[in-house]
């Protein structure tokens, strides 16, 4: 099973978003740097992340979730993962 622990998620998923889009500088990746108008994910990119997202950590991402508060960076990404697994267990 993939390690759940906020700082593992950050990690996966910044794994993930090097592997997948033109990262030039991996420090554009910090947790509270925007993946958006960092350049780093595009609209498009950004869907292939909730796949992703969905596909890694088995949760379930509806259209109302997909705000930047949710997704706009790395931190949030991990800390969003979070509420959405806290709540599937509950």
């Amino acid at each position: 099973m993939t390690d759940q622990t906020p700082d593992a998620v950050a990690q996966r998923v910044r794994q993930f978003i090097a592997e997948n889009f033109f990262v030039s500088d991996l420090s554009s990746l910090a947790d509270d740097a925007s993946l958006i108008t960092g350049g780093v994910v595009d609209s498009t990119g950004l869907l292939e992340v909730i796949a992703f997202l969905e596909s890694e950590y088995g949760i379930s991402i509806v259209d109302q979730e997909m705000i930047p508060d949710n997704l706009e960076t790395v931190g949030r990404i991990s800390a969003f993962v979070g509420r959405k697994r806290r709540s599937a267990a509950a």
